[in-house]
């Protein structure tokens, strides 16, 4: 059975919004996760513990400790909580996991942001801007149409981990936001992750944040996260969240 572990009980948040960085087409919420983690140097607060998962030791550069695959980070000034997570999660553990994660948010009156990459157009030049669109649970449509994030233009499905996580919120009345951007589907998309960041994550949670240094490292991190993503496509479907098109199944 799933359960949260909080290390950190000194912390104290007011109502946060949640991020979270599970791998998935393009690696988009990791990658903008982890930069998020990175520039507000976030403190580490609690972990997720699931028998299913792999069950792995992270250990991180300059640091002696072993960490826990899956962790949430913490930024008081910010009121930010951010999922980093160094393996997928499993079709047979998925629902688990959404439901004690979810449980752990609804605890701390998070607002959970949920992210998905869809495939763009092959032919698509690599430098050329990426579209941005949301879906939400509860009351969160409102909180898209305030800030001028456009619904998807045409049905779809939401699949792996995020998906279920966005189907407990809707069972049970939960406020939640999916943001879907266009993604290179066969590698790491750095600018992919920017837009969410820029056009997604900054207006909702309302901060700032630089991501120049996210674009400038961009071909370090393509090479660096490749082989995750080689994996995630290798692996079951539900392993990796992502939104596509309905009519990929007609």
């Amino acid at each position: 059975m799933s359960h949260a572990v909080v290390w950190n009980e000194h912390l104290r948040l007011n109502n946060p919004v949640f991020v979270e960085g599970l791998p998935g087409l393009g690696l988009v919420g990791k990658l903008a996760t982890d930069h998020l983690i990175d520039q507000f140097g976030m403190t580490y607060y609690a972990s997720i513990e699931c028998p299913s998962l792999p069950q792995v030791g992270a250990y991180h550069g300059d640091d002696h400790r072993v960490l826990p695959a899956v962790r949430i980070y913490a930024d008081e000034r910010r009121d930010l909580l951010a999922l980093q997570s160094d393996v997928a999660v499993s079709p047979q553990t998925v629902s688990d996991f959404a439901s004690c994660l979810t449980g752990f948010l609804v605890e701390r009156n998070a607002l959970p942001i949920n992210f998905s990459g869809i495939a763009r157009d092959e032919t698509a030049d690599s430098a050329e801007e990426r579209s941005l669109c949301g879906v939400a649970t509860g009351g969160g449509e409102e909180t898209l149409a305030a800030l001028d994030i456009e619904p998807p233009s045409e049905a779809g499905l939401w699949s792996g981990p995020t998906g279920a996580m966005l189907n407990v919120a809707r069972t049970e009345g939960i406020t939640s936001l999916g943001l879907i951007v266009e993604a290179d589907p066969e590698r790491p998309d750095p600018e992919a992750a920017c837009t969410l960041i820029e056009d997604g994550i900054v207006p909702v949670a309302g901060i700032d944040v630089d991501v120049d240094p996210l674009r400038e490292a961009a071909s370090e991190i393509r090479e660096n996260e490749q082989a995750l993503a080689e994996r995630m496509r290798e692996s079951e479907a539900d392993e990796s969240s992502k939104a596509e098109s309905l009519r990929m199944y007609q």
